[in-house]
């Protein structure tokens, strides 16, 4: 339920992000005016929960594969960490707020494991109660983008409890697969002091998914940048780029991310969009 594709009409605005929410919050981000071309838009796993806030009344919706609604959601809601590509609605003159949490950072804000949340998209009343509804009707209320941002950042500040966050060497180890190909994987993995059980314990309860899922989807976003800056595409150079075994392997892996084959993900000219989301029912 990430926001889409930027373009010239709409404003965006990210805050500057103090300690200590900064060691647990990649981005917060305003933006409104949006005019999508589109209505239905593909959004692939990024490794990152999301806490979302509407401030323009819209009912967004999810789809399944056939563009079937299949979930509504309004006023404020949390998308856990995808190990799949969704797709979601587009609004025009749509207006939100986002808060976008590291991949293991939203467990002290949730006070709770995180795998709860996996491939779920869900109200924020059971995570927040009535806090969540009071801090979307004061941001309302406020006229200045900065003014919304420090109403955010009091909120997260009052409900922010540090003894939930990531041990070290978990920490250590998400920057160990943040930045290293998948090929060293097992490596890395080796590198760990305690029991490999142990390890995908701690990193489905921190993170919701286990280091090789979140490995992989850290490669496939990498992927798409490389392809998203290619002039040409020559799919066995770039298989061969980002470590997949084999083309077959990578098909699969593709298709599962962004629920197509790579063929027609050029054929769509989605390497020309942004690399996380794929309008779906572009017009013209």
């Amino acid at each position: 339920m990430q926001p889409g594709i930027v373009d010239h009409y709409m404003k965006y605005q990210q805050y500057d992000i103090p300690l200590p929410l900064s060691n647990y919050i990649d981005r917060i981000f305003h933006y409104k005016n949006f005019i999508p071309d589109h209505s239905i838009e593909r959004v692939v796993p990024t490794g990152n929960i999301f806490l979302l806030i509407e401030l323009d009344g819209f009912e967004r919706s999810t789809y399944d594969d056939d563009l079937n609604p299949d979930g509504y959601f309004r006023n404020s809601w949390v998308s856990g960490i995808q190990k799949a590509h969704i797709n979601i609605s587009a609004h025009r003159d749509s207006e939100m707020m986002v808060i976008q949490f590291k991949p293991d950072g939203a467990m002290p804000f949730f006070h709770r494991p995180v795998h709860e949340l996996t491939d779920s998209i869900r109200s924020t009343d059971y995570y927040f109660g009535s806090s969540i509804h009071l801090l979307r009707e004061a941001i309302l209320k406020k006229s200045e983008v900065n003014g919304k941002f420090q109403l955010v950042e009091r909120w997260l500040s009052d409900i922010i409890d540090q003894q939930y966050s990531t041990p070290q060497e978990i920490s250590q180890m998400i920057d160990l697969l943040t930045n290293a190909p998948f090929s060293r994987h097992h490596d890395l993995i080796n590198t760990y002091p305690k029991t490999q059980k142990n390890l995908i314990n701690q990193f489905k309860k921190y993170c919701g998914i286990s280091p090789k899922v979140l490995h992989r989807i850290f490669r496939f976003n990498a992927l798409l940048n490389i392809i998203h800056e290619k002039e040409k595409i020559v799919w066995t150079d770039i298989v061969y780029e980002t470590g997949y075994t084999d083309q077959s392997h990578f098909i699969k892996e593709f298709q599962r991310f962004s629920g197509f084959n790579p063929s027609k993900y050029i054929e769509n000219n989605y390497n020309d969009s942004l690399p996380n989301f794929f309008p779906l029912d572009r017009e013209g």
